[in-house]
């Protein structure tokens, strides 16, 4: 997720821990707090769909 409205939808596909304002929205988006995210990301890359999976349970 990204403020800059001249990213492609892949950057809706991929978690960037990089930028403060990403990891608020992601952290807010997934429900999960910003080590939950950088842990899962950690475990199964920046795919957000695999960040979804992970968080849910689905290890």
């Amino acid at each position: 997720m990204t403020d800059d409205t001249k990213k492609t939808g892949l950057d809706r596909k991929l978690i960037s821990l990089e930028e403060p304002h990403e990891l608020r929205s992601w952290t807010e988006s997934l429900g999960c707090s910003e080590t939950q995210l950088r842990d899962a990301v950690k475990a199964v890359g920046n795919s957000a769909e695999a960040v979804r999976k992970y968080l849910a349970g689905d290890r």
